[in-house]
């Protein structure tokens, strides 16, 4: 089996790409904007997902597109319309990316959405492929609106489409708001969060990977819409706590009134920043264990310990 990565320069494509060869000894095409070191078989890259006329040699001979590369979330988005500039490569260039891939014969094509899609937090009930979508921001309308695009083109071509969305992502090499948290906790910096009583889903890379690489060969995945996440929830206090372990570092979280947090967050216009460390999203993941067979390889606290030894190291250099 060939297989075509996108987004190769991304933590998670990188970890992608070692998990299909090293484990699985495929042969893999990896797709990226710049030229970085690969144990992919080729490397092209590809910087214009919209470009007409660049997909014909990569996709040759492939099996299957697992695609990773997007426009990212991002907390101040500097674009004048930040929906067009979402669509443009969520939608646009994924749509380009997957004519290409139906005509040159690829018989699968997996879609790395977001959790997004589903709503930004959860309220008693974990979220479930089968709800209703509740997309509340340009990137996740861009990821809805490419996931719809895209099983309308399967049905037009026959080419089997897989969707998959994964809440935060975690591992070596994490970047944003969860490489802040590990600052935080190395640095021995107290945190008012003892009070927070929530519950979240994440993901560590390495069980992201192997989900992919599963939605991309298993019969059962032709057309489906999974979401996916670790075998364990925590909450923020929690995942502190872990850190802390994993780092060595004390334990460093005193109690604080939410209300107050959240009145002194609209003061300064941090109320998202807030939002995320205190609500909950909860993610139900059954569908896709029980349709493919599927269970996490690694558990949550293997995850943040790899993590954890990858940070370490990198704060030497």
């Amino acid at each position: 089996m060939k297989i075509l990565v996108t987004g190769a320069s991304g933590f998670v494509g990188h970890q992608l790409i070692q998990t299909l060869k090293q484990r699985y000894c495929l042969k893999v095409i990896a797709i990226g904007r710049s030229v970085l070191q690969s144990c992919a078989d080729e490397f092209f890259v590809v910087s214009n997902f919209d470009q007409q006329g660049v997909w014909q040699e990569p996709l040759e001979g492939c099996d299957v597109v697992i695609h990773l590369a997007a426009r990212v979330h991002v907390m101040h988005d500097r674009a004048e319309d930040p929906l067009e500039a979402f669509l443009a490569v969520n939608l646009h260039g994924t749509v380009n990316l997957a004519n290409a891939a139906a005509k040159a014969g690829v018989k699968r094509f997996v879609y790395v959405s977001s959790i997004k899609v589903n709503g930004e937090y959860t309220e008693g009930q974990p979220f479930t492929a089968q709800d209703a979508p509740n997309p509340q921001d340009p990137y996740a309308v861009s990821k809805w609106r490419a996931e719809q695009a895209l099983l309308k083109l399967s049905e037009e071509t026959g080419m089997e489409v897989v969707i998959v969305r994964p809440p935060l992502v975690y591992g070596p090499g994490v970047k944003a708001n969860f490489a802040s948290l590990l600052n935080v906790v190395n640095k021995r910096l107290p945190l008012p969060l003892s009070c927070i009583n929530n519950t979240r889903s994440m993901i560590y890379v390495g069980n992201l990977a192997d989900a992919l690489i599963t939605c991309a060969t298993h019969a059962n995945a032709a057309g489906q819409t999974y979401l996916v996440c670790d075998n364990e929830n925590v909450s923020t206090p929690q995942l502190i706590k872990k850190l802390a372990f994993v780092l060595k570092r004390p334990y460093l979280v005193f109690p604080f009134p939410l209300s107050i947090m959240r009145l002194l967050a609209r003061l300064v216009a941090k109320s998202s920043a807030v939002d995320r460390l205190t609500q909950s999203l909860v993610i139900d993941c059954s569908t896709l264990c029980n349709e493919l067979d599927w269970e996490p390889p690694f558990t949550m606290q293997e995850g943040l310990l790899e993590t954890a030894q990858w940070y370490i190291e990198s704060v030497k250099k």
